[in-house]
């Protein structure tokens, strides 16, 4: 393929992924297709020859769309929202194109400096506090991760790391077994699984604490917890508080958990990667209150502020924690301006040596939708999900298990498990509309979660009627 074909094909391809955004709603939300269906439809290995564009693209909706989950239709409202703009797919474009493998400065100057003040742009449309920007020459700055999960990672082993490197300078004969032994971290019992996960790899005990009526961890909670560990012997070193929960969007007690993490010499790490989009809304920006104890915060530009798969924002108040605990220095990484003190190799901040150009979605979303536009965004999607709260009300049969503080509703039928089983059953049966499911303390729930940046009030009241009508079929069929 030569440039002119390119500039063909291309434009050929913006039509194609216009057509599928603006046509979806006629899409069936969810695949019919069944394990193992598309290697049938291939062949058992690469051409030997070129094929014709053409038939690629024929193959596209043949082969890949029938398997298709349709995350960005408006009938999709399982999960969380992952975001998805037309400016951010443009920006992609321009990120493949440029194929920078930005590891270092030097590796393409703008590739790390766009990075670094896109993350303080951010951070201001956050209000966070000064000391997590890197414009006025502070300790701290932002990094943009794949995932939160690897931001959570990242934040464990650099705590890992810290506290070993403190224990040992106190007793130098200490070793790093003997400590690793006795590390333990903290979250709630509501915290995501990738918690539980980079606990696993970093070696370390995670320990879940108890949350409150509402699903959230108290001081009080984790006070005991640490008490009766440090009586045993462990050695407290990290806590992770979550904002806007996977299961109910609860949101940990910040301003409790974080003076004792200050306190007890503890890292500790927020959450937020779906939540935390909503903190660029004055009215939401109280749930980031406490953010001050934190030594690292996180969220997810990807889920819920337009910026497409993938942009998890992560945020350290000493960069030094992190560039300390992976830092590693090959001839052939080396360049004449690392020393300088004026630039910043974000190969230190992370797991991979290579990165794309992300940042550019960031820039280009916020440049063409500007704060006013994300946060009328963020609002709306909130003000669909207290539509559907208040269908739910509405009908006596139906009960709300969690607060619904942003686009997340969490319902069910009265009655037993086995009824909601059933219900959702039916309703991803169906496959008008999509959800997923969570438990709640003992109780299995249903999650409505709006997502679709093209959901509108009509296809919320759809989805409600949908659900009212599989529940009376369900409960006329004598389930209870």
């Amino acid at each position: 393929m030569n440039a002119s074909e390119f500039r063909r094909r291309g434009k050929e391809m913006v039509d194609y992924v216009a057509d599928y955004i603006e046509g979806i709603e006629g899409r069936q939300v969810y695949p019919d297709v069944e394990p193992g269906y598309l290697r049938p439809l291939i062949p058992t290995s690469a051409p030997q020859e070129p094929d014709k564009y053409e038939d690629i693209v024929r193959d596209i909706e043949k082969i890949i769309m029938p398997g298709v989950t349709h995350w960005h239709s408006p009938y999709f409202f399982a999960y969380f929202p992952t975001a998805s703009s037309y400016p951010a797919m443009l920006a992609d474009m321009l990120c493949g194109a440029i194929g920078c493998i930005g590891f270092s400065w030097a590796a393409s100057p703008a590739c790390t400096e766009l990075e670094t003040v896109m993350m303080d742009w951010l951070g201001k449309m956050l209000q966070l506090p000064e000391a997590f920007l890197a414009e006025k020459a502070g300790e701290g700055g932002g990094v943009i991760q794949g995932s939160a999960s690897e931001a959570t990672l990242m934040s464990l082993l650099a705590a890992r790391a810290k506290v070993i490197k403190r224990l040992q300078a106190a007793s130098p004969g200490l070793t790093e077994a003997a400590v690793l032994e006795k590390l333990v971290a903290y979250s709630s019992d509501q915290a995501h699984s990738s918690v539980e996960r980079a606990g696993l790899i970093g070696g370390v005990k995670l320990k879940a604490i108890p949350s409150d009526d509402k699903f959230a961890m108290r001081a009080s909670a984790l006070q005991e917890a640490l008490e009766r560990d440090k009586a045993a012997g462990l050695i407290p070193f990290f806590v992770v508080a979550t904002l806007g929960t996977t299961s109910c969007c609860s949101f940990d007690r910040l301003s409790e958990v974080g003076p004792i993490c200050n306190k007890e010499g503890m890292w500790l790490h927020i959450d937020a990667a779906y939540a935390g989009s909503a903190f660029i809304c004055p009215e939401f920006r109280h749930l980031l209150n406490g953010v001050e104890f934190a030594d690292s915060f996180n969220f997810n530009p990807h889920k819920w502020l337009l910026v497409n798969f993938d942009c998890s924002a992560m945020w350290v108040k000493k960069r030094a924690d992190l560039t300390g605990a992976f830092k590693l220095d090959p001839l052939y990484l080396k360049h004449s301006h690392q020393d300088s003190g004026l630039i910043t190799d974000y190969r230190h901040w992370q797991l991979p040596l290579g990165r794309r150009f992300r940042s550019l979605k960031l820039w280009f979303v916020c440049r063409m939708y500007g704060v006013t536009g994300l946060q009328a965004y963020i609002r709306k999607h909130v003000q669909l999900a207290h539509e559907f709260e208040s269908f739910v009300h509405q009908d006596p049969r139906f009960e709300i298990c969690a607060e619904v503080t942003l686009g997340l509703v969490c319902f069910r039928l009265k009655g037993s498990n086995k009824l909601n089983e059933a219900l959702l059953e039916r309703i991803n049966g169906a496959k008008k509309i999509h959800l997923v499911p969570c438990h709640l303390r003992d109780q299995f729930v249903l999650r409505f979660a709006i997502c679709s940046r093209v959901v509108e009030s009509a296809h919320v009241q759809l989805a409600w009627e949908h659900i009212r009508g599989l529940a009376t079929d369900l409960l006329a069929a004598g389930m209870e």
